[in-house]
């Protein structure tokens, strides 16, 4: 989630330490009951006007709350289901075979996946790769800025469109641009303005989609301000595709994201059945999303089920029947490519929707943090570090060795914020004393190693993991994507990452030093750190993080 948020707006005088606990209590019993029947569960459904306001002010904040009960405790963790047929995958070593049964699986040559490594050559690649574009260009992330670096990438495209149109004024180029509603319409300078030019003039050839949660509606979508309604859920995938190339990242399409922002990318070249799925997924996720049009207005598809508006479990139904058609296609066509297909790399794409009852990655993620053994180590990092409480049993109850990379409070995209705001970073503090006080009561921390990213006037923002085998000095797996293995990115947002499997010497020597570099900038945490001053935990903060961690 892109940071600073304005949380100031939310009331937390309302939430006193007594009145966390009754909440707490009831939203168990609620999400638990919605996780069982998530097609008949169905929040309130009157719309209402923006500008009818039913309460007075002051309620509306524990008003807010109340409503949002149902979606603040953690649900039981995932249980991968049985296959009884495992799909083939000739070539792929035996430990992550597997992996075919969560996702398609496509084979590529390990010379054609280049690991970028800073945000700057993010961003120019991405100029670089749109200018050259002849037939698509597929742009999917939480938001677009409204800064100079951002219109220069939109007056990219724009020359792009120019120059593909032939002497009928046609134009053989397609731009495609999927955002999140919320974070997407944000202010009045938003994604939205700055995108309204090219949709005017070039109607046919532009497509902007806005993704709305099916969670926030009716009241609740009333009471809850602007800027923390995206705390409900968004679209937080992060694909950028040009022809048959494509960039899998966690990086948002903003200035710091380009400047000073690290991230994770990965460029796919001339991969072209992994970025049709990608141009197919996006569609799909387009499809069941807002379409942005040339006055500003937004729409649905002809036929197509309101996220808002219309019935939460056919909205969800519908939407997951669109997208899992091209995740299951995908597979039918993998076994007809599978004797055809060269190379020493597999890429399985991994979705998680779970407000649309897709949970592909969840499934397998739990199954590599539960397969890992004594032989494995782990590193893995998250700019936000808020573990579900499955995935932090796993690492606490395996036998893999793991370390883990987390923003120390000074580059943590909140440090600094006005308001409350400025409280965040030291939330995620009050959350990483916790878990490393769960680490050493199992006496574990020769096993499990916190580490804290340093690097001045920068922010840190990656995410993913390394596999490394016993005996290599090399990564063999990698997972890289949107995902931040928290709260949020299991059961309210909609995230996709790849796993990818390689034997390519070349490939895992790049992995290797993408980890390293990140790593090399890092100080292991211990009893010490929780110790000094800038990392003390105001007591109002340790009593709310309970309460609000699901949101962040």
């Amino acid at each position: 989630m892109a940071a600073p948020m304005a949380w100031r707006r939310l009331g937390y005088p309302a939430l006193a330490p007594a009145l966390c606990c009754v909440f707490n209590r009831i939203s168990d019993k609620c999400f638990r009951m919605r996780d069982r029947r998530r097609r008949l569960f169905q929040f309130i459904q009157t719309p209402f006007s923006s500008s009818w306001k039913p309460f007075p002010s002051s309620l509306y904040s524990l008003s807010s709350l109340l409503l949002l009960a149902p979606l603040l405790a953690e649900a039981e963790p995932v249980t991968p289901p049985a296959t009884s047929s495992r799909p083939s995958v000739e070539g792929l070593p035996p430990r992550f075979r597997w992996l075919a049964e969560h996702a398609p699986a496509f084979r590529v040559p390990g010379a054609q996946v280049r690991v970028l490594h800073s945000p700057a050559e993010f961003y120019q690649v991405m100029k670089a790769r749109i200018k050259t574009a002849k037939s698509r260009v597929v742009m999917a992330s939480l938001y677009l800025g409204t800064g100079p670096l951002e219109q220069e990438l939109v007056d990219c495209l724009q020359e792009a469109l120019e120059r593909s149109q032939d002497t009928t004024g046609t134009s053989g180029l397609c731009v495609s641009i999927l955002l999140d509603y919320t974070r997407g319409s944000r202010g009045t300078n938003n994604s939205r303005s700055i995108l309204l030019p090219l949709l005017r003039r070039f109607p046919q050839q532009t497509r902007v989609a806005l993704y709305h949660t099916p969670d926030l509606r009716g009241l609740l979508r009333l009471l809850v301000p602007e800027r923390f309604n995206e705390t409900i859920g968004v679209q937080h995938i992060k694909v950028y595709l040009f022809d048959d190339s494509l960039i899998i990242s966690g990086a948002n399409l903003s200035d710091s994201y380009f400047t000073n922002r690290q991230d994770r990318y990965v460029l796919l070249e001339d991969c072209h059945q992994v970025a049709d799925f990608f141009a197919e997924l996006v569609s799909a996720v387009s499809d069941v999303s807002l379409q942005l049009g040339p006055d500003d207005s937004v729409r649905m598809e002809e036929g197509m089920v309101h996220p808002y508006k219309g019935d939460r479990a056919q909205f969800s139904s519908s939407s997951r029947c669109r997208i899992m058609e091209v995740v299951d296609t995908a597979r039918l066509h993998q076994r007809d490519a599978d004797s055809a297909a060269h190379g020493d790399t597999w890429v399985f794409p991994l979705v998680q929707m779970k407000p649309l009852g897709i949970q592909l990655d969840e499934e397998a993620t739990v199954r590599l943090l539960t397969e890992a053994g004594r032989d494995a180590t782990v590193y893995l990092t998250s700019g936000y570090f808020n573990l579900t409480r499955a995935y932090m049993r796993l690492v606490l109850a395996t036998r893999a060795d793991y370390h883990i990379l987390m923003a120390s409070p000074e580059v943590n995209g909140f440090f600094g914020a006005k308001g409350v705001a400025g409280a965040i970073p030291a939330a995620y503090v009050h959350l990483a004393q916790q878990f490393y006080n769960q680490v050493c009561q199992r006496s574990q921390q020769h096993r499990v190693r916190l580490q804290e990213y340093h690097r001045q006037d920068w922010t840190f923002h990656a995410k993913g993991l390394w596999y490394y085998l016993r005996g290599s000095d090399r990564p063999c797996l990698t997972l890289i994507g949107s995902p931040n293995f928290g709260y949020r990115s299991v059961h309210r947002d909609l995230e996709a990452q790849v796993a990818i499997v390689t034997e390519n010497e070349g490939l895992q020597a790049q992995l290797q030093q993408e980890q390293e570099t990140l790593y090399q900038r890092s100080t292991e945490v211990s009893s010490s750190t929780f110790k000094h001053p800038d990392r003390r935990v105001k007591l109002w903060v340790k009593l709310v993080t309970p309460f609000i961690k699901n949101f962040f």
